[in-house]
């Protein structure tokens, strides 16, 4: 069964067809990436995935469940989470501050003025986990804007992780990245991926970092679904080198 399912969605914005009937369905397990050239409607996709868009029309699943009309919020709630192109932290805090703020909310702590020494120490406890995991305890105590950009994206990833999503969507992790910093970054994305039996989709524009680490790859072109396939079977696609990989067919 699927984790993830879309039925025939579209999203326009006056006369714009920024997504025009996309279908995709996504197992529990899988690494799924979602690839196009610029304008293909990949972040308007994923904003009406995790609820900031309602769609013109289509349904989307969650587990079975209709979520179209659900805010983000409460998609959260249900065990998805998300990442964004622009990091999304708070760089006047340290990593461990950063982490913490999640690991409380996953707690229903963010509310309360006081918390019994017990569940203190299971924030914590969970903290640690959180660094360890992420490669990031070296940095614990360091505020967040002093990082590499390599290692904000992945105190990102790691403030997703503490919510203990099913489903992570991952919006550009490599973007601004240089060699390094991109190959670090796949490695940990197939370290969750294969430790935390989490369901992972990926808008990504390294093809390398794509074909390293997808299950299953669609491509978009101008808001339709171009193709879909394993990564050999796109890799070997006259249409996809045509449309997107810009070879002569």
């Amino acid at each position: 069964m699927s984790l993830l399912q879309i039925d025939n969605v579209s999203q326009h914005f006056g006369n714009l067809v920024a997504v025009n009937n996309v279908s995709l369905a996504v197992d529990a397990g899988r690494l799924h990436a979602v690839i196009g050239p610029n304008g293909a409607g990949k972040t308007t996709f994923f904003n009406l995935i995790s609820g900031f868009f309602r769609p013109t029309s289509g349904r989307i699943f969650f587990d079975g469940r209709d979520i179209t009309l659900l805010p983000p919020d409460q998609r959260v709630a249900m065990g998805m989470a998300r990442t964004f192109q622009i990091t999304e932290i708070f760089p006047e805090l340290t990593v461990r501050e950063n982490l913490r703020i999640p690991v409380e909310l996953a707690q229903g702590l963010r509310l309360k003025l006081r918390a019994s020494k017990q569940v203190q120490e299971q924030v914590e406890q969970r903290v640690e986990e959180l660094l360890g995991l992420g490669g990031l305890a070296e940095h614990a105590d360091r505020m967040v804007g002093e990082l590499a950009h390599g290692d904000q994206r992945a105190t990102e990833i790691m403030m997703s992780l503490a919510l203990r999503p099913r489903l992570l969507l991952l919006d550009e992790p490599t973007a601004g990245m240089g060699s390094q910093e991109t190959y670090n970054m796949a490695r940990l994305i197939r370290k969750l991926h294969q430790s935390q039996s989490l369901t992972i989709v990926l808008i990504e524009h390294d093809m390398r970092v794509i074909f390293n680490l997808a299950d299953r790859i669609t491509v978009l072109a101008e808001g339709r679904v171009l193709a879909e396939g394993s990564p050999e079977e796109i890799a070997a696609s006259e249409q996809v080198q045509t449309a997107y990989l810009g070879k002569a067919a």
